[in-house]
């Protein structure tokens, strides 16, 4: 049978919502259209807007409304950053890059830094040999100095959590952040799973405020493993690719790279 995927972040985020508990970690998010950019923009000042399908971070884009500023509007996709006088020249901006595809728009969170990048986390849970949930591997990526998301693919730099988060909190306080987000990644891989029953791994993107909340920016159904062979452990790598071996993603096992 095959591993089902979800590609719409709108409807895997609506499951989320039922959840009261997963509900408290997710950014207020709606869909895009004039009326929810103003509204969160007015409330917030930074919100993202998102293709509701997509992955490796492409497409999505920061928009920010400044204050005191003859150009008060500005969204940046990619490297560039563009700035408009009024919310109407930005709103039409944006839907001619959108080009009539549905969108997402996310309350902004202010990500936690390393070096002056911004990073956000990666929590890998999967279903292992025995069909039950498990998380597996839990990474950071580190966002490019130009860019506004962290991917991988899109110039992220995968390290571990402890060199993220050394400088942030003791290393108690990143062994309760670890557990905390181990459970919850299971605790949204269930809920899912219960809306989606033949999915079998999900990678949960997590953003880290100042005040050290956790907060769910996406959840994946489709996760790139091999950000884990990045890890000073392989045996976590090893691992997360078995796992993907035994529900079918991969067909052979893993030949040694040089």
């Amino acid at each position: 049978m095959a591993i089902q995927r979800v590609p719409s972040k709108w409807a895997k985020t609506e499951v989320l919502l039922r959840s009261e508990h997963i509900r408290n970690y997710i950014p207020i998010t709606l869909l895009f259209n004039r009326e929810t950019l103003k509204s969160m923009l007015d409330r917030y000042g930074m919100v993202y807007v998102k293709p509701d399908s997509g992955s490796f971070g492409l497409g999505v884009i920061r928009v920010d409304k400044l204050s005191h500023d003859s150009k008060p509007y500005q969204f940046q996709l990619g490297k560039r950053i563009r700035r408009y006088s009024t919310f109407e020249d930005i709103y039409k901006a944006l839907e001619s890059v959108q080009k009539g595809r549905p969108y997402i728009v996310q309350r902004g969170i202010s990500l936690l830094q390393h070096n002056n990048r911004r990073f956000d986390l990666r929590v890998m849970v999967q279903q292992n040999d025995l069909g039950e949930w498990e998380t597996t591997g839990i990474i950071g990526r580190l966002g490019h100095p130009a860019k506004i998301v962290t991917n991988y693919h899109s110039g992220g730099t995968p390290l571990p959590l402890s060199t993220l988060m050394s400088a942030h909190m003791s290393e108690a306080k990143q062994r309760e952040l670890h557990s905390r987000l181990s459970q919850l990644g299971l605790d949204i891989a269930k809920a899912l799973q219960a809306r989606y029953p033949r999915i079998k791994e999900i990678g949960v993107d997590v953003a880290i405020d100042h005040d050290f909340r956790p907060w769910v920016l996406e959840v994946n159904t489709r996760p790139d493993p091999f950000i884990f062979r990045k890890l000073g452990d392989p045996t976590v790598f090893h691992r997360i690719y078995r796992y993907c071996v035994g529900y079918g993603r991969y067909k052979k096992k893993l030949r040694s790279r040089k």
